[in-house]
């Protein structure tokens, strides 16, 4: 059974008045150095009034380490929150990022990435002129100590040309699809990812146990046919049109990709850049999770302030593990409670449903 998402209060407007928009900035420091070397990327993903997402990618150019601490100072008086994949203690200006315990061991060359929330003073949010790796600072040169700061406007916009391999089975398989005429945006598989990173963390967290994602988390698609195709397709333009983007989208992924639904192999989250506002949605149903632009957007950054998001992945990942919706706003992440996100949870029978469900076996 389909479950159509529960539509979001209509916020973004406002927080577009608070702000004058979202912004989104980046900053490269770089080092090299016979046995040690890194480099960081600072994303701002989303802003709004009082509070801010941002993305820290972190990248080992120096010899194999088996963990990692990274730290920066705020200039502005901004705070860190809350976090995912890392975690993080402020002392005053001061920010210390430790890895998970999954995530420590970087060979050289390698990267991996952790987010979070803060807050700000509504008046300016600059970037941190510096990061440290390990105690060794990100200068950008061999010969100088002096770190080198290149803050843009707009986040690094660079699609991987090579072509994943099939990842393994009992895995979240996770797709963005880019139609013919939207441009590719690293926003939007950076910032899915870190929906998914949450959702997971969300699960271990309530359950004990969390499903496996893949590296890269998010596979991004280039869609065969533009927007108003994915809108348009085998759609009666007189009626219910709040799924035909998506179930093309999902058509064209099976197709592509061999893929089942539902599928004994993987669960899949598929997420599209095209919707006809006001008529387009999107929802879960077992083993797959389909969303259309607005929640591709959110995720991005573009939107509301990231915990809405949050939450409305764990409320569908919910239904792809075999939940139905609650049958009144309980408190659970089943019902509208999950726009309340973190505050909702899984009551003890939803956690029974998943981990006895289609899917329990995906989760360890």
């Amino acid at each position: 059974m389909f479950h159509r998402a529960r539509r979001t209060p209509l916020i973004a407007a406002t927080l577009a008045a608070l702000v004058g928009g979202t912004t989104a900035a980046t900053v490269t420091t770089t080092a090299h150095a016979a046995a040690s070397g890194c480099r960081v990327q600072y994303t701002i993903g989303s802003q709004w009034s009082g509070g801010f997402s941002a993305t820290v990618a972190v990248t080992n150019l120096g010899d194999a380490v088996t963990g990692w601490t990274v730290r920066w100072s705020f200039t502005a008086g901004q705070a860190v929150t809350q976090a995912w994949n890392a975690t993080t203690t402020q002392s005053g200006t001061a920010v210390t990022a430790v890895n998970a315990a999954w995530n420590g061991p970087l060979a050289t060359g390698g990267s991996t990435s952790f987010g979070f929330n803060g807050s700000w003073n509504n008046t300016a949010n600059p970037v941190p002129a510096s990061f440290t790796l390990n105690g060794v600072t990100c200068t950008g040169a061999t010969t100088s100590p002096t770190a080198t700061t290149s803050p843009t406007a707009s986040p690094t916009a660079t699609p991987s040309s090579s072509t994943p391999q099939t990842p393994p089975a009992r895995t979240v398989r996770v797709f963005w699809l880019k139609p013919t005429d939207v441009a590719y945006d690293q926003r939007y598989p950076d910032g899915i990812a870190g929906v998914m990173r949450e959702a997971q963390s969300f699960f271990r967290q309530q359950l004990g146990k969390t499903f496996t994602l893949n590296s890269p988390v998010v596979e991004a698609v280039d869609g065969l046919h533009d927007t108003s195709w994915y809108i348009n397709n085998n759609c009666d333009p007189n009626g219910d049109r709040y799924a035909c983007v998506i179930f093309n989208m999902q058509g064209e992924l099976q197709q592509r990709y061999g893929l089942s639904n539902p599928d004994s192999r993987w669960l899949f989250v598929a997420e599209v850049s095209a919707e006809e506002a006001g008529k387009s949605g999107g929802g879960g149903q077992p083993g797959w999770v389909l969303l259309s632009g607005h929640d591709a957007d959110g995720a991005a950054g573009k939107t509301e302030p990231m915990p809405r998001w949050y939450g409305g992945m764990v409320h569908e990942l919910g239904h792809a593990f075999g939940l139905p919706d609650a049958t009144s706003t309980d408190g659970t992440c089943m019902s509208a409670s999950f726009y309340s996100y973190p505050n909702c949870t899984f009551s003890q029978t939803q956690k029974n449903g998943i981990l006895n469900g289609p899917y329990g076996s995906f989760l360890s």
